[in-house]
């Protein structure tokens, strides 16, 4: 394509593709997993048998561990945001039954399940205010998330990318944290999400990679001002009963911080897989601004490097109402 080319047209493009890309990286619905599978089935003789484990090994989850496991369940539940946003983004027909509009469907469909899950475990663990959840939970459909795509599609696949890498990551590591506390239901559970979360990072990886090769320099400088804004996590405007919009947030991710669940290191090294995804310093053909793009993403690791090493980890100082006790 040409130096002229739209986003528009490069999005039609690869619809043409779209069916390879959901057999490839989405599985039929009778085949992937579901959150019953994981959970004490209601009419099986065992059933209170069952939910008296998951008490018993859930009282031996750390405070800041339940925190993140709360948060990400809240993250996940926010999914009607996300879908309204991607839908809206340029290319995107909400009218037809294929294409984007098919894609977004069907990762939604698969996403719906882990907060699905993850909100039944934390009911029946006992340990969690779920009614505080739950108003975090509303709050946060209405206050909505501001990650300064606009209705891009190239800022949108950067962000996704990002993000879930940053999920898969998220949940991977609270099943191993589990599962060394002895807790491997739970570990299983945060092992399948973050197995989705791994096969939709690789598709959204896949998108930027192919826009990469049909319009290099606008693909270029839609990630360059991505990363000069700052990838935001989707629950940045996370916030409990009686608080302010976003002022929970950074509690939130000062516990995933101290769990070493999600830390400024794994967002460095998040941007440097990406970088060498997409073969960032050997993409030719630009403009002289998308190669300027390109040497601030190369130097920007470094730049973030010794960034991080002035943060500390800031004490656990607040009382979240999602924990009973």
């Amino acid at each position: 394509m040409t130096q002229r080319t739209t986003r528009m047209e490069v999005m039609k493009y690869l619809e043409t593709s779209m069916d390879t890309f959901l057999d490839t990286f989405l599985k039929p619905v009778e085949e992937i997993w579901q959150p019953t599978d994981f959970l004490p089935v209601s009419n099986h003789p065992q059933f209170i048998n069952e939910i008296q484990e998951i008490r018993e090994l859930a009282r031996g989850i750390d405070d800041d561990l339940l925190t993140v496991l709360i948060g990400d369940t809240i993250t996940e539940e926010a999914l009607p945001t996300y879908e309204a946003w991607l839908m809206d983004i340029e290319g995107v027909d909400q009218g037809e039954k294929h294409g984007w509009s098919a894609w977004m469907r069907a990762w939604t469909a698969e996403e719906n399940r882990h907060g699905d899950l993850l909100n039944k475990y934390l009911f029946l663990s006992g340990r969690v205010n779920m009614r505080e959840v739950e108003i975090t939970t509303q709050h946060l459909l209405r206050d909505g998330i501001d990650i300064k795509t606009a209705k891009d599609p190239y800022r949108s696949f950067v962000y996704t990318s990002f993000q879930e890498m940053a999920t898969n990551l998220s949940h991977r590591r609270v099943a191993v944290l589990a599962k060394n506390s002895g807790n491997n239901a739970l570990a299983k559970m945060c092992a399948f999400i973050a197995s989705d979360e791994n096969r939709h990072a690789t598709a959204y990886k896949h998108f930027v990679e192919k826009i990469f090769t049909l319009d290099p320099s606008e693909m270029m400088l839609a990630f360059e001002d991505m990363m000069r804004k700052k990838i935001v996590m989707p629950a940045h405007y996370m916030r409990e009963s009686g608080g302010k919009i976003g002022e929970l947030f950074s509690h939130f991710s000062d516990a995933a911080q101290r769990t070493m669940v999600y830390t400024t290191q794994d967002y460095i090294d998040i941007l440097n897989s990406l970088l060498k995804s997409w073969n960032i310093d050997k993409i030719d053909g630009l403009s002289d601004k998308a190669q300027v793009a390109r040497d601030y993403l190369v130097n920007l690791p470094n730049r973030l490097q010794r960034i991080s090493e002035r943060i500390s980890v800031a004490p656990a100082n607040h009382t979240f109402k999602w924990i009973y006790g």
